[in-house]
């Protein structure tokens, strides 16, 4: 009897995986065939691609439900701005530094939080953001509640000239979030996406066959903690200024990537691709209407949750099988080496 594999990948697979490079590769060039105002909007899609993937692996794998990812966000981009004003580093490698310090500060933030459950959970991450956001608006070094902003000097050691400045931070842009795509793919591919797996499926079913529940939350919440402040460091160095209502917004950075993690499709890595999209040609279209655009986005979170609760992309690989990331385990049955075949036809 020939032995089993397990396979991941499938037809669809195959075919959406390399028309997936091959976007990347033509975003990658952006530089050259994009407008100025047009490499900004791409950047911000980014940024908003990576935030929506990082709530998806809390909310939609580890079961973290969580409304307080702004914390995470304005923590990056003030230890950026600290480090560029009053150390002097290079902002550039602010970055690095904000994933750094943001995985750090997510232990003792996981400690207090993870003792609530459900809606109190949700409550305790808020109130952990809103007291980040009151500590900076105290930190007079960086101009307290008004907010600084980058001085020329420290914005000039980016690189030499606006055009090559602008092109830079688009490529850090589009790197993030494949970095932040390509984190959150090993994580799931791994033993430790089984073991999320499990969790989703069932909580007490996963502890009784040994799964270490609170350790895997632990180590997803530090990694999505380390990828948020890292893209808040780059959304910010990308805007020159900085203040704690900006940085801590909860509306901008959380309430949005919700909306956009919930229309895509929660617990599927392409969900959130597909709701930034959507949220971005829903903005650029009817931005100019007032309130009625505020109108028609709830409207549409609202029709998504009633007739396609699993989101829109997660309709579609229902019902057509698509799939670009391949995630899912499957046993196949593996060939026979050509000896045994041999053998067994022997009369």
């Amino acid at each position: 009897m020939s032995a089993a594999r397990v396979a991941h990948g499938t037809r669809a697979s195959r075919i959406g995986l390399p028309l997936f490079v091959a976007l990347l590769l033509v975003l990658a060039a952006a530089p050259w065939w994009a407008d100025r105002q047009g490499l900004r909007l791409m950047g911000e899609i980014y940024a908003y691609a990576a935030l929506a993937s990082l709530w998806n692996l809390l909310a939609g794998y580890a079961g973290l439900v969580t409304v307080g990812q702004q914390a995470f966000v304005g923590l990056g981009a003030y230890v950026l701005f600290s480090l560029a004003l009053l150390f002097g580093v290079n902002p550039l490698w602010g970055i690095p530094a904000a994933g750094l310090l943001g995985a750090l500060a997510a232990v003792p933030v996981a400690a207090l939080t993870f003792r609530l459950r459900g809606a109190y959970f949700a409550i305790g991450t808020w109130v952990v953001a809103e007291v980040f956001r009151l500590f900076a608006a105290q930190f007079t070094a960086l101009g307290g509640g008004s907010g600084t902003s980058l001085p020329a000097s420290v914005v000039a050691t980016i690189a030499s000239g606006r055009a090559a400045r602008e092109q830079l931070l688009y490529w850090l842009a589009l790197g993030l979030a494949v970095l932040v795509l390509l984190a959150i793919l090993l994580l799931l591919r791994s033993r430790h996406g089984l073991a999320l797996a499990a969790i989703r499926d069932n909580e007490v079913a996963a502890r009784s066959c040994g799964v270490e529940v609170d350790r895997t939350r632990l180590a997803v919440f530090v990694v999505a903690s380390a990828g948020a402040a890292m893209v808040g460091a780059l959304i910010f160095l990308q805007k020159l200024r900085i203040s704690p209502d900006a940085a801590f917004s909860v509306n901008d950075w959380t309430a949005l990537v919700i909306f956009i993690a919930v229309i895509g499709g929660i617990g599927r890595v392409e969900g959130p691709l597909i709701g930034t999209a959507l949220f971005f040609l829903l903005r650029e279209t009817l931005s100019q209407l007032g309130s009625l655009y505020l109108m028609v986005l709830g409207a549409v979170a609202i029709a998504v949750m009633l007739y396609a609760p699993r989101g829109l992309w997660g309709v579609l690989a229902e019902r057509l099988g698509w799939q670009v990331f391949p995630l899912a385990r499957r046993l196949e049955p593996r060939p026979a080496p050509p000896a045994v075949l041999q053998e067994r036809r022997a009369p």
